[in-house]
């Protein structure tokens, strides 16, 4: 089930967060030609090429519809969150699992590392990693939400705070 790209389409990739579509190319690479998917992130401004043909692989996709941010916002609203059990389970191993979902960039994956972070933020002082993955799902949450609802990035981020508040 191969997806197809439009010029000017937001997408999300793994890892780089929100991208825009720039367009398809086609660069001769090793004699063969292949035909590329032009990406802006949108957070740094990088552009990177995929080949259409791999998208699946790396996780390119779709952003989340707007009928689908209902449910994102009630996993971030969720009281029972996964709180790791403190002093069993270390934070590296903590950091590595939080690290390894966002970087799955399942959107729901990531609402649920923001939530669980944010519940733990209450009950111990966070380690620099973890502050760097809150802050990361945070941003690749926020941007999605944005995109999908057609708000602003700072409506989203106050909606958040709200619900964490």
């Amino acid at each position: 089930m191969s997806r197809k790209f439009k010029a000017g389409q937001n997408a999300v990739y793994p890892v780089h967060g929100v991208v825009e579509v720039q367009g398809v190319e086609e660069k001769e690479i090793l004699g063969s030609r292949k035909a590329f998917y032009i990406l802006n992130v949108l957070e740094s401004n990088v552009k990177l090429m995929v080949p259409t043909d791999n998208i699946e692989s790396v996780g390119l996709r779709p952003v989340v519809p707007k009928k689908e941010v209902k449910k994102i916002l009630d996993i971030l609203k969720e009281e029972n969150g996964e709180i790791p059990k403190l002093g069993v389970q270390s934070w590296n191993k903590r950091y590595k699992e939080y690290a390894d979902k966002v970087k799955s960039g399942d959107i729901y994956e990531i609402a649920r590392v923001l939530r669980d972070i944010h519940h733990l933020k209450k009950v111990k002082n966070l380690s620099f990693g973890e502050k760097r993955i809150m802050e990361n799902a945070l941003s690749h949450v926020v941007k999605e939400l944005s995109i999908a609802l057609r708000k602003k990035e700072g409506e989203v981020n106050s909606q958040i705070e709200e619900i964490f508040s």
